[in-house]
């Protein structure tokens, strides 16, 4: 009689794994932008890692992008961009995001002082 419930079939799935040759990595990449969308040269791009609290940071080139390589799939990302006394909000990348590519732009806001 069990054989027929939701809760047997379910047990009886596959785990969800990656396929043969599948990568459990990811990439970020993304642009710097200003208030105006205009690419902001040389921002400073930093990642914290949800898992350790490390953060790493990059130097967006002189177009703006910055890429991030090599990620675990199985760590929730925050990051951020700043320059010249601005910064972005801070996007998050979830475990639940299963591109291996994700595209970010990071648009800078003033800073609110208290």
């Amino acid at each position: 009689m069990l054989a027929g419930s939701p809760a047997a079939s379910a047990q009886m799935q596959p785990p969800v794994a990656p396929r043969r040759g599948e990568s459990l990595t990811r990439s970020i990449e993304g642009i710097v932008l200003s208030k105006d969308g205009s690419p902001v040269p040389h921002a400073t791009v930093l990642l914290k890692d949800g898992k350790t609290l490390q953060v790493r940071s990059y130097i967006a080139q002189a177009d703006g992008r910055y890429y991030f390589f090599g990620l675990s799939t199985d760590i929730d990302y925050e990051l951020r961009a700043q320059a010249n006394g601005m910064t972005s909000p801070t996007k998050t990348v979830s475990v639940f995001d299963s591109h291996k590519l994700v595209r970010l732009d990071l648009k800078l806001k003033n800073v609110k002082k208290n």
